[in-house]
């Protein structure tokens, strides 16, 4: 190693962290006693602030930082004197101890502490103020300290960041480096956060050969659960060999004889001839099992549902629809249009009915017609949607409580639900909004919930982007010829034709550009320059909209980029957001994890599900804002838009992301008052006309887009290539 050097110190901050590589910039307290600080680089991987470091690297200079240490391996020293060891307790290393009860300890036991925390943690109680349970709640935090250390010593090497190597040794314990030597692959089915890639890797390193046929087998399968992410439910076989080969690079043939074992193992693989996307002849569908038991099974009992003879609300049959309106219209004031009339009959008198259309046409009053009415004859109604802004609109809407579907449901961990087949809804009528959002997983499990004879009606916008999670649903029922009884409202009502935010919406729909002057609720920021567009975001968000509408630029706007990536994704602008909105101050309490720093007051969402968190789990999409943030417990509490409030332990941040921006895909189901688009040539491959449509019509009172006009006639011109890999349309027409 040119310039071989060993440097020892005490880590005192990290400035930056690369969760995917390693990569990482710190500074270091050397010990000689001048105040200054060494900035060190490279692969500090694990390390934590007040841990003592010796590192082996090499010295450099960096143009603008200066003189620097570049580091190409490190192991952690216990600090040697008194003051080192006062600073590594009170780092918030250990759970339970802070800077106070760090210099208590340390006060007590002297150079001794380590020794004492190490071989006989029991004489903590002599320490004032600790008493049993904060003394054996240290030992505990200890030991886990010491095993988590041992296995990420053993992970450095093929770059897994601490955070995974904590839930590593969670979910296996002492079992921890047994399992990631003799069974990496393990890893990516099952701990959150480790993929095919990351197991991969490991395998390698620990000599797993590259054709062996656990590689390939676990690549297939990582391959068809990347292609859900996208929506698919399943991957034409051709296409998945041809994927799998070029993620493998192991020959083709050696992928079909995989592919065919898969096949075979009832938790495998499912092989189907379904039709094909294009001209619809038969292609050989491959499944991940979940997904094609989701698909038939959604088929077979919403076609059980139509056909029933029960009935839980037969006065419909029967009814004077003429008095019933009147008496309707007396109620609400207002009279419905003969579409909107048609839907609330249909939603009535059949078993399943999807409601559709545009923002303007009366959706929302429709469905409170339905439950008016349904009321008025003693029905039970119960009112979902698939995230808790929604299901707070839609109680607003209709005086009835609503929930998330998640949580109408109570879905457990490991994702099996307190309401199924077996235990159905105490339900006469149930009604899902937003239902343009429901993934197939999702959708299955509501179905099977509904009762025989109850009636499901389902309520969305067609148009508006897909579900996040696999499959299409609300398209596939409209899709399917002569299956599910379907109104479209297409009539703008004159109210909503005064609103810029409608009147644009559906012109971005039929593929006409928005009108950007002259109105008072929808503006274009012209910008060419994608950065220049993300620091205008910013000042649109942080100064002018509060300044010109009084909106609160945490609570009441909302960034909705096309994509994460890039100078004005929402990754970036998440980092410019928090400088602006929530920046950092000598009171306000943080913590770094990675690349991101959390402080009290940040907007946050959570990005995957978790069935273990809050009274009924926390979903992916959840939004919430940081209220506490306790260094000593270790802790973070996010106060989400279901008013609940949730802790998450520091090694548990990786579940949170900034949610100042997000991209239009997560804001589905949400509405916000104000909603900032930067629509930038940077994110060209990601301009859609559903995506800036989705986003548009997130917005009830204001739509600010910032950036090209050359990338906004893009968004509007193009449609969205092709459809996902489905077949529940397919299904239902064979189900009926």
């Amino acid at each position: 190693m040119v310039n071989a050097a060993v440097v020892e110190g005490v880590l005192e901050r990290i400035t930056y962290a690369n969760e995917e590589n390693g990569y990482t910039v710190a500074r270091v307290d050397t010990g000689r006693g001048s105040g200054e600080l060494l900035t060190v680089v490279g692969a500090l991987l694990g390390a934590q602030p007040g841990e003592s470091l010796r590192m082996e690297g090499r010295w450099g200079s960096h143009p603008q930082f200066g003189k620097q240490f570049t580091v190409e391996n490190y192991t952690t020293v216990l600090p040697a004197t008194v003051q080192g060891i006062r600073r590594y307790l009170g780092s918030g290393l250990i759970k339970g101890i802070g800077p106070r009860i760090a210099d208590r300890i340390t006060e007590h036991f002297g150079i001794e502490t380590l020794d004492v925390i190490e071989k006989d943690p029991e004489r903590l109680i002599e320490v004032p103020g600790l008493g049993p349970k904060r003394t054996k709640l240290i030992g505990a935090a200890w030991e886990e300290q010491k095993a988590i250390k041992e296995v990420m010593v053993f992970l450095q090497g093929v770059g897994v960041s601490t955070s995974i190597a904590v839930r590593i040794y969670k979910k296996y314990g002492d079992a921890s480096i047994s399992v990631v030597k003799n069974q990496p692959y393990r890893l990516a089915a099952d701990v959150w956060g480790i993929g095919f890639l990351t197991a991969d890797r490991i395998a390698q390193s620990v000599g797993i050969p590259h054709d062996s046929p656990e590689r390939v087998k676990s690549g297939l399968q990582y391959a068809l659960s990347q292609s859900t992410d996208q929506g698919h439910c399943f991957l034409p076989e051709e296409q998945l060999i041809a994927d799998a080969v070029k993620l493998l690079q192991v020959d083709t043939g050696l992928v079909i004889d995989c592919l065919a074992e898969l096949a075979e193992d009832p938790e495998g693989v499912v092989r189907e001839k379904v039709p094909g996307a294009e001209d619809g002849d038969p292609v050989s569908g491959v499944y991940l099992v979940p997904f094609h038991r989701a698909e038939i099974s959604l088929a077979g009992r919403l076609s059980r549902l139509l056909r029933t003879d029960d009935d839980r609300m037969p006065a419909f049959h029967g009814v004077d629809w003429e008095r019933a309106l009147a008496w309707l219209a007396r109620r609400t004031g207002a009279q419905l249009a003969p579409e909107q009339q048609a839907a609330v009959r249909l939603a009535l008198t059949s078993k399943v009915a999807v409601l559709t259309g545009g923002p303007g046409c009366g959706k929302s009053f429709t469905v409170r017609s339905v439950v008016e009415l349904a009321r008025a004859k003693q029905a039970r109604v119960v009112l979902a949607a698939p995230t808790g802004r929604a299901a707070k609109r839609l109680a607003e809407l209709t005086g009835a409580d609503a929930s998330t579907v998640h949580r109408l449901l109570e879905l457990k961990p490991g994702g099996d639900a307190a309401y199924d087949a077996d235990r159905p809804l105490d339900a006469d009528l149930v009604v899902v909004d937003e239902a343009s959002m429901l993934d197939l997983l999702l959708a299955n499990k509501l179905v099977k919930a509904v009762p025989p004879g109850a009636h499901l009606l389902l309520v969305g916008d067609v148009d508006q982007l897909p579900s996040v999670g696999a499959g299409e649903v609300l398209r596939d029922l409209l899709a399917a010829p002569g299956t599910v009884p379907a109104v479209r409202l297409t009539k703008i009502f004159r109210q909503a034709q005064e609103s810029g935010v409608v009147t644009n919406a559906h012109r971005i729909n039929s593929g006409v550009p928005p009108l950007t002057s002259g109105l008072k609720d929808f503006f274009l920021f012209p910008e060419e320059d994608a950065e220049e567009a993300a620091r205008l975001t910013v000042d649109v968000v942080a100064r002018r909209i509060p300044a010109k509408f009084g909106l609160d630029p945490r609570r009441d706007v909302q960034v909705l980029a096309p994509m994460h990536r890039g100078p004005a994704g929402a990754g970036a602008l998440n980092g410019l957001l928090q400088q602006a909105v929530t920046p950092a101050r000598p009171d306000l309490p943080e913590r770094r994890f990675g690349g991101r720093v959390f402080r009290v007051g940040d907007k946050v969402t959570q990005i995957r599900n978790n069935y273990e968190k809050g009274r009924n789990g926390v979903f992916n999409g959840t939004v919430g804002v940081v209220t506490a943030l306790d260094a000593v417990e270790q802790q973070l509490t996010v106060r989400t838009d279901e008013d609940e409030e949730v802790p998450y332990d520091f090694d548990e941040l990786d579940e949170l992301a900034h949610a100042y921006a997000v991209t239009i895909h997560r804001s589905q189901g949400s509405e916000y008052p104000a909603v900032v688009i930067p629509v930038t040539t940077s994110a060209w491959m990601m301009l859609q006309r559903n995506l800036l449509y989705t986003a548009v019509t997130r917005a009830k009172r204001l739509v600010v887009l910032v950036g090209s006009r050359r990338a906004l006639g893009q968004a509007v011109r193009t449609v969205s290539a092709g459809r996902r890999h489905t077949a529940l349309d397919h299904r239902l027409a064979g189900a009926m």
